[in-house]
Parts: structure tokens; C-alpha cells; sequence
């Protein structure tokens, strides 16, 4: 089935688009956010596009890369301070426990909905076939080598290589 969207102006002629919903076959997700509330997103997205079938590369990059962390994975916590989303003033999210009390809420919600947590659902994701990379700038920045990064990644790669995997398919940043 196509579509066809109208000219956006009804002074301008411009060509109608064509869209064919069906032709998601490969999605590459990157994660370069480690807060918790930029974490989940990519994840979920990933462990949603396995579930349809469609090939997914989760490439972790800064401090996305905590999520893949051994020691650092189980210490992602909200981001409160400047935080358009926590609907809080800037000066209230810098308040000592205000980011432990925000991600205490926030963990107690994500367990009531029964979604894993982050060392979990990369586990999970992963079982599915799915591809997990770290990138090589961010693990040399970083100081960061295979030793501590969890088994279900697949290796170290440059953006280049991630490309190269990527190519064919949609990006998407979270």
C-alpha cells in the first residue's frame, strides 16, 4: 500500500511523496546518552525492531557506552539537572538526593511494568541476534578495553566499520 501526502503550501506545486510502509528491513540504533531516561529509549526501540524481524546494530558511544559497562551499568541514574522533561527548575534537580530520589521512582516504575534492567535487557537484546558495538574513540577516550565491557558485546568498532553495518538501513539516535 502507498500514501500520498498533499503540498505542504498550496502556492507551491511540489511532487507528492510516496511512502511504502513496509520497508524497514535494518535498523542501526545509537546510544551516546547514559542517563537513564536516554538509555531505555534505545534499548527498547532495539528489542521492539527484533520483535518484527528487522535487523538491528546498537553502537554505544560516550557515556551511552554505560550501559555496556560492567562496573558502571548498575549505577545509571536520571538526569535531573537541566532537564526539560523533569518539569523541575534547573536550580531544584541539583538539590543533594534529588537525581537518587528520580531515579529511585523511575526504577520502582520501570520493575512495575516489567521491563529488565539495563545489564538485562542487553542480555535479552543480544539473545535476539541483535548486534552490540562499542565504539573505538569513545573506549580509547575513555580509557576502556574488552575486559570491561559486558560479553554480549560484539567487539570495538569505528565509526567507519559501524557505517559500513549501518549501510542499507535507517539510523536512529536516541
Amino acid at each position: 500500500m502507498t500514501t500520498t501526502t498533499p503540498a505542504l503550501n498550496p502556492l507551491v506545486q511540489e511532487a507528492p511523496l510516496t511512502v511504502d510502509p513496509g520497508t524497514i528491513e535494518k535498523v542501526s540504533i545509537v546510544i551516546s546518552k547514559g542517563s537513564l531516561e536516554e538509555i531505555y529509549p534505545g534499548l527498547i526501540m532495539a528489542n521492539g525492531a527484533r520483535a518484527e524481524g528487522i535487523d538491528v546494530n546498537v553502537f554505544f558511544t560516550f557515556f551511552g557506552m554505560d550501559a555496556i559497562h560492567k562496573n558502571r551499568q548498575g549505577h545509571i541514574k536520571v538526569a535531573t539537572v537541566g532537564n526539560p522533561g523533569m518539569h523541575i527548575p534547573t536550580w531544584a534537580g541539583g538539590i543533594p538526593g534529588v537525581s537518587w530520589l528520580a531515579t529511585k521512582m523511575m526504577s520502582r516504575k520501570i520493575e512495575e511494568l516489567d521491563i529488565p534492567d539495563i545489564p538485562e535487557f542487553v542480555e535479552m537484546i543480544s539473545d535476539t541476534g541483535a548486534g552490540l558495538y562499542a565504539c573505538m574513540a569513545s573506549t580509547d577516550l575513555f580509557g576502556f578495553d574488552e575486559d570491561d565491557l559486558m560479553d554480549q558485546v560484539g567487539g570495538i568498532i569505528t565509526v567507519g566499520e559501524f557505517y559500513e553495518m549501518a549501510a542499507g538501513g535507517q539510523i536512529i539516535f536516541t
